[in-house]
């Protein structure tokens, strides 16, 4: 009968057997999957990916709100909850009401 220890060294050498053999496969599929992208002219948003992205990764969609405050140098502002632009804590801080700079 084996011992603990001679176990752990056949189940790690397994393991490292085991990453060889998926590695090479991985490797083996991704080819093949850009062989096929290349012949039926498949792109990466075809497939519903986005490049440059991490996998697994949500992008976060920004609403779209219409403007109701313009900043002395054209900046717009929706007014919406969250942070408040540069410009927007600037005229706070400075006293001055933000009404004034309503669209």
């Amino acid at each position: 009968m084996a011992n603990y220890s001679d176990l752990m060294a056949q189940a790690k050498s397994l393991m490292v057997q085991a990453e060889q053999a998926r590695k090479a496969e991985l490797a083996s599929v991704i080819n093949d999957i850009k062989e096929k992208m290349k012949t039926y002219g498949i792109t990466v948003a075809d497939l519903g990916g986005v490049v440059g992205k991490k996998p697994g990764k949500v992008a976060k969609v920004k609403s779209v709100s219409e403007p109701k405050f313009r900043g002395p140098q054209g900046e717009l502002w929706a007014g919406g909850p969250g942070r408040k632009p540069e410009w927007v804590r600037a005229i706070l801080a400075a006293g001055q009401d933000i009404e004034k700079y309503r669209i």
